[in-house]
């Protein structure tokens, strides 16, 4: 049900006069004058359009929360529920993100560093790994770690130690034991030093010919053990290859079966690693020999005592790795920087971040009663929040400088990327609609801004869904109806 069918006379309302600028013999200390909105979104109309939402979002079962305001012209615009906390699903990233930028700033970076002493011969005893968090660190960074320690002239490293102590032996984030038989990588678990999203990727090679066994390529390299093969079956049979991760006396192993169509393209098979400590370490070890440094096979956890430091990875600025939260929802992404809100002098803990979350809402104002912070993805039973203090967040952002630019930068935009890239489409040239899906078996959300033309202020609104299990179709396109109305309205169209 589209809000703009509804609302046949939400198009142009009318124009408004725009105030003219101070002239020039103005003193340079007088405000500028405030420019009107060229198209007036009206309240009533917008109202009316949140009760149509709502007997949509009923008709399935379904209970909704909506809060709209006009920061133009600093007046809310509709209502529905606002106050009363709900589910907000993958919406709170959107309260991991602001503290992020908020406590630690858009150019900090997370720093992995490899340590130990390299004595005359060109030998490390011990290299030892460590991290504080960085979610971006990949196969390929540990490859440019183990050239630079060749070219400062290690020759063999004689064993390896992953140092996890930053964040404990807690490895799950809270509430990811609700599904604790869940494999696939939004279910990523967490360690200081995680690698590829600590998800193991196996790449299945169909041979020419029935009968042969399939090729298998792992990512990241010397990650696991392989156990099992893969069958190529015949040409156009179907498709049935079968991976299970387990960890066994300290190793990560990878059991293959099944079978994949002969001459077919290579398929890739992901999974989580459920004990992700040693993955960096052994990837670490396949690197170190790719360099051409000897290294043994012992990879161990611990070496907390080297301070020493041999060759240290920088990440990119935190203001862009949270594209990885806003437009690619990434559940691990969100999990590692809620944990490095954590004070930078203690271990990192879930309870600390839930800390330092929920006192920056405090601070703008954007945390309501009933509220709870438990993860900082938002996955499975988890969180608490209301769209009027998702809506106090997404306000206080666009008007603080030192967040909103790359606040908004990591939003998804609609018809254009991230997960709104199919939504919105027709807002894609305009790249209007600004905002943060998010979806679980019951729950639908979206919150963001709609922009308007010549640099006005937006609307920013937060719709939450609740109680639509099996209807997450419907409840999406209610939602967008909804907010291609107001985008309509604010354009004039």
């Amino acid at each position: 049900m589209r809000f703009s069918s509804l609302l046949p006379l939400l198009g142009i309302l009318g124009m408004v006069a725009v105030a003219h600028a101070d002239p020039p013999t103005a003193s340079p200390r007088a405000p500028p004058a405030r420019v009107e909105a060229t198209f007036q979104v009206e309240p009533a109309n917008v109202q009316a359009g949140a009760n149509a939402l709502k007997k949509a979002v009923s008709e399935f079962g379904g209970t909704v929360g909506l809060y709209a305001i006009d920061l133009e012209l600093q007046q809310p615009l509709a209502a529905l529920d606002d106050a009363t906390p709900r589910n907000p699903a993958s919406n709170a990233k959107l309260a991991t993100a602001f503290t992020a930028l908020d406590r630690l700033g858009p150019q900090h970076r997370f720093a992995t560093g490899l340590y130990g002493s390299i004595d005359p011969r060109g030998t490390v005893a011990k290299l030892v790994l460590r991290g504080r968090g960085d979610p971006s660190l990949r196969d390929a960074d540990l490859m440019e770690m183990a050239r630079e320690l060749s070219i400062r002239g290690v020759k063999r490293v004689d064993a390896i130690a992953v140092d996890q102590g930053a964040f404990g032996d807690r490895w799950v984030p809270p509430a990811f034991e609700q599904q604790p038989d869940e494999w696939a990588p939004f279910r990523a678990n967490v360690a200081p030093v995680s690698l590829d999203g600590n998800v193991v990727t196996v790449w299945v090679r169909a041979a020419a010919t029935e009968g042969k066994p399939a090729t298998i390529v792992v990512s990241p390299a010397g990650a696991v053990t392989l156990e099992g093969k893969v069958e190529t079956g015949a040409a156009k049979s179907k498709e049935s290859i079968r991976l299970d991760m387990r960890t066994e006396r300290g190793r990560l192993v990878a059991r293959l079966g099944g079978s994949t169509p002969a001459g077919s393209s290579p398929v890739p098979v992901s999974k989580r690693v459920d004990d992700p400590r040693k993955l960096a370490g052994l990837a670490l070890r396949e690197a170190l020999r790719g360099a051409g440094i000897t290294a043994s096979d012992a990879v161990e956890l611990g070496g907390e005592g080297d301070k020493n430091a041999l060759v240290v990875h920088m990440s990119r600025p935190l203001g862009e790795l949270l594209t990885m939260l806003g437009k690619e929802s990434d559940n691990f992404a969100a999990e590692m920087i809620f944990l490095g809100l954590s004070p930078a002098d203690a271990k990192a803990t879930p309870e600390a971040g839930a800390i330092a979350v929920r006192e920056t809402l405090e601070k703008h104002h954007a945390f309501g009663h009933g509220m709870r912070v438990t993860n900082g993805s938002g996955l499975f039973d988890a969180n608490r929040s209301s769209p009027r203090a998702l809506t106090a967040l997404l306000r206080a952002a666009w008007l603080d400088p030192r967040i909103g630019p790359d606040f908004m930068a990591q939003l998804s935009i609609g018809g254009v990327d991230g997960t709104m890239k199919n939504r919105f489409r027709a807002w894609s040239s305009e790249r209007a609609i600004r905002a943060k899906s998010g979806t679980l078996a019951a729950t639908v959300a979206l919150s963001g801004y709609v922009l308007r033309p010549k640099g006005q202020r937006p609307v920013v609104f937060s719709l939450i869904v609740n109680d639509c299990k099996g209807k997450a179709a419907e409840a999406r396109n209610a939602i967008d109806g909804f907010v291609d109305g107001v985008a309509r309205s604010a354009w004039g169209r």
